[in-house]
């Protein structure tokens, strides 16, 4: 689409479409339903690009799939004439990732989604995590590694540097969980990775490591996982059937019914929650 040309920018105004599914992000007086189909009024400036006012209402770009302009799509980048018709569409989900995205996706999460990451290791998904990464840290990260961003602060998401990021949705873990599976669809491999630091697990001999166990659990349990990365050691203990019921209703939501790996069904020694 051509730039037409624009009027003084005093007079300068856009109508937006929000659908319904990115109206979260408005401002609260502008979240409900517009009662004009084409859209809430947004004064414009007449040369910041479209992207930019999208973002200036709270809506990152990391959340829109299409923008249109009086009907056409038009890139971020497009400054549209005065009066035009915005139009915005979500991200479909599953959501499609660029051909520079490895698969299976794997994602960075920020300081304040740690039980997002463990319930992802746990499931087999690479989830890298800090409790202490600051935020240019997470953005550097996620463009050197190809890690899809993870976060709840919509700022983080504005980062230019930014190489793809999600905001992710629910005030608690296992609806954040459920979120994450239904964007982007990660193959599961449940029992796989260290909940703890995201290293992959493999199968120890009960011999090989009994001097590490205590009393009770060498008397109790013959079958151990060991992290390859942090050395941490995993059984089927206590929090077995509480993790166990966590893997299976993650299989529901992402339509996996596929067993556990031989090998694999081991919970941690320490609380994974």
């Amino acid at each position: 689409m051509t730039n037409r040309a624009r009027p003084p920018a005093s007079a300068a105004r856009l109508r937006i479409l929000v659908p319904e599914e990115l109206r979260h992000f408005l401002p609260a007086r502008r979240r409900r339903p517009a009662r004009d189909p084409d859209g809430m009024p947004c004064p414009y400036d007449g040369a910041a690009s479209l992207g930019h006012v999208v973002q200036s209402l709270g809506v990152p770009l990391t959340e829109v799939s299409r923008l249109r302009a009086d009907g056409e799509p038009v890139p971020a980048a497009y400054r549209p004439p005065d009066g035009a018709r915005i139009e915005l569409s979500p991200v479909p989900r599953p959501q499609p990732l660029p051909p520079t995205a490895p698969m299976p996706p794997r994602f960075v999460l920020d300081v304040h989604l740690g039980a997002l990451a463990r319930r992802l290791r746990l499931l087999g998904v690479d989830t890298a995590y800090r409790n202490d990464a600051a935020d240019p840290e997470l953005v550097e990260q996620a463009a050197a590694e190809r890690r899809i961003l993870l976060t709840q602060d919509r700022g983080l998401l504005l980062r230019r540097a930014l190489w793809l990021g999600a905001y992710v949705r629910g005030s608690r873990p296992d609806e954040q969980l459920t979120d994450v599976l239904e964007r982007f669809a990660p193959p599961l491999a449940p029992w796989t990775r260290c909940p703890a630091c995201n290293g992959m697990l493999v199968p120890v001999p009960k011999e090989e490591i009994a001097e590490q166990l205590p009393p009770g659990t060498r008397r109790t349990y013959d079958t151990f996982t060991r992290c390859t990365a942090c050395g941490h050691l995993y059984w089927p203990g206590a929090h077995h059937s509480r993790l166990a019921a966590r893997v299976a209703a993650a299989r529901r939501v992402s339509g996996d019914g596929s067993a556990p790996r031989d090998g694999s069904g081991n919970s941690p020694g320490r609380d994974a929650r």
